[in-house]
């Protein structure tokens, strides 16, 4: 009969594995207590300073930037997460099948929704709208 309350054996690459992430914590935390231990413990007004090129600073680095710009970034990483999906399920596409064909259409079809939506809130609009411009021009020149 065999013993019931024996834990399966571990397989050898899971003992690799084990192994590298022990080794690699261990070489971290040696790098550093070492970094800490040798490092400068003194504090002054230069060493906090920032330094940029070789000119220092001068004003405030907090600079409004437009809030279109904050816009298209998170709207670069949001499509730019999608050509991830779409690439990997590109290089997989003769695995998946009908279901993988389904699924990605799906995906896409949900993008294209949302970059309809984005287009017609105007949030790929920079300046301002045509018809603002109009009107601006008609008031100019009557």
């Amino acid at each position: 009969m065999a013993d019931s309350g024996a834990a399966p054996p571990i397989p050898d690459d899971f003992l690799a594995l084990a192994i590298y992430t022990a080794v690699a914590v261990l070489v971290i935390g040696v790098l550093l207590l070492a970094a800490w231990w040798l490092g400068a413990k003194t504090q002054s007004e230069n060493k906090g300073m920032a330094y940029e090129s070789g000119v220092i600073p001068t004003g405030s680095a907090r600079l409004a930037c437009p809030v279109p710009f904050y816009l298209v970034a998170i709207f670069f990483i949001v499509f730019d997460v999608e050509a991830v999906f779409i690439f990997t399920w590109a290089v997989v596409w003769d695995l998946l099948g009908l279901a993988g064909m389904i699924h990605i259409t799906f995906f896409i079809v949900v993008l294209l929704l949302g970059l309809i939506w984005l287009w017609l809130k105007g949030g790929l609009e920079w300046g301002p709208s045509a018809e603002g411009r109009s009107s601006a021009y008609r008031k100019t020149v009557s």
